[in-house]
């Protein structure tokens, strides 16, 4: 593996164009208007892991969008790392926001990247992450350094529930087998301090209907007389929090994990500078849950938030209507111990039970995950943390996250393995906002990090 470091300087420029022209095509799978684009991308993903070593590689269709395979088996007798990934991107929206257009990516030097960063949508989130895994079999196999089997996952629907996986799995156990999966699709705390994530909170995602009159009303005529849809739906979700910032659905904390005090003690080793959050993101100061630190707040602590809300009239000027519906999107991130399912079932029956009369109530589930922790003490994570420690000269610090691959908790249930979330972006990187970028340093360390993890992986194995 000594060899890395030099085949990146020596390859370096090609690795990055690589990257660059993936990123230009817009993978938007929560818009059907991008669905050729999103078939183009997997075609390049295949292309790509072809020529990158993969003795083979297929594009598996599924009832959505289709999932990239391909292989590289050096003796069915050594241990095999399955990659996963997503090819698939968010939708850049607003445009208006973005420094550069989303689909042409540049390099810009920043604060935090004096090297650079990729701007563009899925730089970081995933396809930047994604395609280092690509670029550190390509060092392995034309090196003659790889240590064991590793196969690729690579699908297109991770950003709108991957719906398609579930079946996907079940149908291709054999195929799909492994002794661990590797994924990076997490963060680490900066550059200076590497962290391998050990725990995701799992997910709940509603979108909510409030129906009023049967029609959109004057409001001059109608205004005070009849139920607003809007002014309901705003006091209905201001009452889904207390005083506390505690969410108010009945049952919703019954089976949360409480992490105990020597664990919160540990967690908050790890580096955190409050009065740099708050002026990252140009607030006067934080919220939340009472009790709880800001970092146990978006890691170990259950969530509700709007993501969207919407009715009415929203264009230009003026337009005098109490509007017959109103709509919102919520989302749930949750923590060990909660069902999303059980949580979907009681967030509708709180939501229904408190819309007063007048008005109709519709929840429609969109998608879930379920949460899950990783065992620190795993061959995986013992070799992930002496990958990081060659590469960085540091013992990397294990960290619980807010964000939900509802794969993970799948995997383990249907093809029974462990996964080890390597991940190398920075909470600043703005993945899902406008400006999502990902650093060209922190896109070369994972190529450079990652063919330890299988050296270190098959030592460990044997």
């Amino acid at each position: 593996m000594e060899q890395i470091k030099d085949y990146l300087n020596t390859h370096k420029d090609r690795f990055i164009n690589e990257l660059i022209d993936l990123l230009k095509i817009p993978s938007v799978s929560a818009d059907s208007a991008f669905s050729e684009d999103v078939h183009e991308t997997a075609r390049v993903v295949k292309d790509a892991l072809l020529a990158a070593g993969c003795d083979h590689a297929e594009i598996c269709e599924t009832k959505g969008y289709p999932v990239v395979y391909g292989e590289k088996m050096v003796d069915p007798n050594l241990p095999t790392v399955l990659v996963y990934g997503h090819y698939d991107v968010q939708p850049p929206d607003p445009l208006d926001l973005w420094h550069s257009p989303p689909f042409e990516p540049v390099i810009k030097k920043t604060d935090i990247h004096p090297d650079g960063a990729i701007f563009a949508r899925g730089a970081c989130d995933d396809k930047g992450q994604f395609y280092m895994h690509v670029k550190a079999l390509e060092f392995m196999v034309k090196t003659d350094q790889l240590p064991c089997n590793v196969k690729f996952m690579i699908e297109g629907e991770e950003e709108v529930g991957s719906d398609s996986l579930e079946d996907f799995l079940k149908e291709n156990q054999k195929k799909l087998s492994n002794d661990i999966i590797l994924i990076s699709d997490t963060g680490m705390i900066s550059k200076d301090v590497p962290s391998i994530t050990t725990g995701l909170r799992g997910l709940s995602y509603v979108e909510v209907e409030v129906t009023g009159p049967n029609r959109d009303l004057h409001s001059g005529i109608y205004g005070g007389a009849v139920p607003n849809p809007i002014n309901i739906l705003a006091k209905m979700i201001a009452s889904l929090h207390d005083g506390d910032n505690r969410i108010t659905i009945p049952g919703f904390y019954d089976k949360v994990e409480e992490v105990s005090a020597a664990e919160r003690a540990e967690m908050a080793k790890a580096p955190f500078d409050l009065e740099e959050y708050k002026k990252a993101l140009d607030i006067d100061d934080v919220y939340g849950e009472k009790g709880y630190t800001t970092p146990e707040r978006y890691s170990i602590r259950p969530t509700l938030d709007v993501n969207g809300i919407w009715g009415g009239y929203t264009g230009e000027g003026a337009k005098t209507v109490i509007a017959s519906k109103a709509y919102a999107k919520i989302s749930m991130r949750l923590v060990p111990n909660q069902d999303p399912n059980e949580i979907t079932e009681l967030f509708a029956k709180h939501f229904v039970s408190i819309a007063p009369k007048g008005v109709k109530v519709k929840v429609t589930p969109h998608h879930g995950g379920l949460p899950y922790v990783t065992n620190i003490d795993s061959i995986g994570y013992k070799a992930a943390a002496k990958a990081y420690e060659t590469t960085f000269g540091k013992t990397p610090i294990p960290e619980r996250t807010g964000g939900s691959i509802p794969i993970v908790a799948l995997f383990e249930q249907v093809l029974g393995s462990k996964t080890i979330l390597m991940g190398f972006g920075l909470d600043s990187d703005a993945i899902h906002s406008p400006n999502e970028h990902f650093g060209v340093w922190n896109y070369l360390k994972g190529i450079e990090t990652i063919p330890y993890f299988y050296k270190y992986f098959t030592e460990l194995s044997q």
